[in-house]
C-alpha cells in the first residue's frame, strides 16, 4: 500500500483507501444503514400515534422528496465522488459554513443514532430472553422498554460491531450481506403472511392523502418518515472506495427504491394485524408483538431476531460513513487531525472509528436520564428526523445550484438535476421549519422529557450552535484552506499535492 507525506513537520503519512467495493457492497452498506427492519420494528408505532392509519400514505409522501435527494446526491457524486459527501458538495455550491454544518450535523446525529440504536440492540436480547422464559436475572427482573438495563446489554454489541469495522469496509459489507439477507426474508415472510392472516379490514382510504387530519399532523408525520429513509447516503460515503464512483451513485438510488417497498409492505401489514392503539402501546417492541400475534414460539421469536441483526447492521453501517466523514473533515483540517489516521494493515481510519464509537457509548449512558426506551425513541427520531430534514435539504439546494447550466443547455437532464432536488430541499425545509415551530408554541418552559417541545427543539439548535462554534475555530484558529477555497480536499488533490498521480486514492493531512 502506497503511503505519502505532504512534508510538513511532523505530519502524519497519508494511505490510500482500498477500492475492493461494487455496487452490491454500496446496497449492502446503504441499506443497512437504513435500518428497514429497524424502522418498521421500532418506529411504525412512533408514526402511528402521530398519523394513525394514514401511516402508508406519509411513507409514500415522504418519498417523493427523498427521490430528489437521492437524485441530488447522485449527480453530485457523478461528478465529484468524495468520502465527505454533502459536507463537500454544499461548502463548494453554496458556502463553506454551511458545508461545515451540514457535515457537523451529520455527524452528530449519528452520535445520537447509535446511542439509542445501542439501547435497541439490548431490547432486542432482553425480548429474546423474555421469549426464552428468563424474565429476571439476580433477582431483578427484566425490562425490555428500561432504557438503562438495554444500554448496559447493547454497548456490548456497539463494542463488537466497532472492532468490526476497524478491521475493513469489505470484511464489514461481507457480514452484512448475510444479515440483510436473513432479517429481509423473516421480514418480508411475515408481513406477506400478515397481509392475508390479519384480521383488520384493509381500506384504501389508508392512502387517502386528504384524510390526514392537519398540516401540523402532516408534518410531524412526514419528518419522522424522512428519517425513515436516512442512511441511503451511507452509499456514497464509501465513494473512494468502490471500483468504479458511479457504483455509489446505483447503490444510493437503488436502495431508495427498495426501502421504500419494505416500508409500505411493513405499515400495511402491521395495520392489517394490528389497530393503529395496539401498534402505538407497543412501540419499542412492535416487531416482536407481530410475530407473537402470527405465529407460536419458536418461530414468533425470528422477528425479534431479525430486528437484532438489523440493529448490529446498521451500527457498523453507521460507523463506517461517519468514520469517513470525519476523515474528509480531519484531512481538510476542518476537524483535527486524529480523525485522518489510517490503519496500515487495515486501510480504514481506525482511531477515528474507535473514537466515534466510544462517543456514542458515552452519549448513550447520558440518554439513560430517560427511563423508557420508548420514550426517548420518540424524541430522538423526531429531533433527529429535524436535523435530517436539513441537511438533506441543503445538499439538494448544493445540486440544484451546481448543475442549474442545465437548464440552458439540456432542460430535460436540468429538471432532474436542478428542479427535482430544489423542490424537494423546499419541502423538506419548509416542513422541518413548521415543525420546530409547533415544538416552540407547544410549551413554555424546558424540562427533560420525551413530549416537551422545547426540550425536543433543544438538541436541533445545540447541533447548529455547536457546528457554527467548531466552523470558527476551525476557520480562525486551525486556518483550514476549506474556509479559503470553498472546497474540500478530493482523494486525486490530496495525492497531487503528495506528488502522485490523479489515478491514486491517497490522502494527506496536516496536524
Amino acid at each position: 500500500m502506497a503511503t505519502v507525506n505532504d512534508g510538513a513537520a511532523g505530519a502524519p503519512r497519508a494511505t490510500a483507501f482500498r477500492k475492493s467495493l461494487g455496487v452490491m457492497d454500496g446496497i449492502a452498506i446503504a441499506a443497512s444503514s437504513t435500518a428497514a427492519t429497524t424502522s418498521i420494528g421500532v418506529g411504525l408505532g412512533v408514526v402511528a400515534a402521530v398519523v394513525g392509519l394514514q401511516m402508508p400514505v406519509v411513507l409514500l409522501l415522504a418519498f417523493v422528496p427523498i427521490l430528489g435527494i437521492a437524485s441530488g446526491y447522485a449527480r453530485l457524486n457523478r461528478v465529484e465522488p468524495n468520502c465527505g459527501n454533502s459536507y463537500v458538495w454544499v461548502g463548494r455550491s453554496l458556502s463553506p459554513w454551511l458545508g461545515f454544518l451540514t457535515g457537523w450535523m451529520a455527524i452528530v446525529a449519528v452520535v445520537v443514532f447509535m446511542a439509542y440504536t445501542t439501547a435497541i440492540a439490548g431490547s432486542a436480547i432482553l425480548q429474546l430472553g423474555g421469549m426464552a422464559g428468563v424474565h429476571s436475572v439476580a433477582g431483578l427482573p427484566i425490562d425490555p422498554d428500561s432504557t438503562l438495563q438495554s444500554t448496559l446489554l447493547g454497548l456490548t454489541i456497539l463494542g463488537a460491531v466497532t472492532f468490526t469495522a476497524v478491521r475493513g469496509v469489505a470484511v464489514a459489507a461481507r457480514l452484512q450481506k448475510y444479515l440483510l439477507v436473513f432479517e429481509y426474508v423473516v421480514l418480508i415472510g411475515f408481513c406477506a403472511y400478515g397481509l392475508f392472516a390479519g384480521s383488520q379490514p384493509f381500506s384504501l382510504s389508508w392512502f387517502n392523502p386528504f384524510a390526514i387530519p392537519s398540516f401540523a399532523v402532516l408534518a410531524q408525520g412526514m419528518v419522522i418518515a424522512v428519517f425513515f429513509y436516512w442512511g441511503f447516503e451511507a452509499a456514497f460515503s464509501v465513494s473512494e472506495e468502490v471500483r468504479d464512483s458511479r457504483d455509489a451513485s446505483r447503490a444510493g438510488v437503488i436502495t431508495v427504491f427498495m426501502v421504500l417497498g419494505l416500508f409500505l409492505l411493513g405499515a400495511v401489514a402491521f395495520q392489517r394485524v394490528l389497530t393503529p392503539a395496539e401498534l402505538a402501546d407497543n412501540g419499542t417492541v412492535g416487531l416482536a408483538y407481530l410475530g407473537e400475534t402470527l405465529a407460536d414460539q419458536p418461530l414468533a421469536a425470528l422477528p425479534v431476531v431479525a430486528l437484532m441483526f438489523s440493529v448490529v447492521a446498521s451500527l457498523q453501517a453507521t460507523v463506517i460513513p461517519s468514520a469517513r466523514g470525519l476523515f474528509a473533515m480531519g484531512r481538510d483540517r476542518t476537524l483535527g487531525p486524529v480523525w485522518t489516521r489510517i490503519h496500515s494493515r487495515y486501510g480504514t481510519p481506525a482511531a477515528g472509528t474507535v473514537l466515534l464509537g466510544g462517543i456514542s457509548a458515552v452519549v448513550a449512558l447520558l440518554a439513560t436520564v430517560i427511563p423508557k426506551l420508548s420514550d426517548l425513541l420518540g424524541a430522538g427520531i423526531s429531533s433527529i428526523g429535524l436535523v435530517v430534514a436539513l441537511w438533506y435539504g441543503l445538499t439538494a439546494l448544493a445540486a440544484a445550484v451546481r448543475f442549474r447550466g442545465l437548464l440552458r443547455v439540456h432542460p430535460w437532464e436540468g429538471l432532474r438535476a436542478v428542479v427535482f432536488p430544489a423542490l424537494s430541499a423546499l419541502v423538506l425545509l419548509t416542513l422541518g421549519g413548521y415543525l420546530g415551530w409547533i415544538f416552540y408554541t407547544s410549551a413554555d418552559h424546558l424540562e427533560v422529557s420525551a413530549t416537551n417541545g422545547w426540550f425536543q427543539l433543544l438538541f436541533p439548535v445545540l447541533v447548529v450552535i455547536s457546528g457554527l462554534m467548531v466552523a470558527a475555530h476551525a476557520k480562525w484558529v486551525r486556518r483550514s484552506p476549506y474556509f479559503v477555497t470553498g472546497r474540500g480536499t478530493d482523494a486525486d488533490d490530496a495525492n497531487l499535492l503528495a506528488g502522485g498521480t490523479p489515478s491514486e486514492v491517497a490522502v494527506t493531512t496536516q496536524s
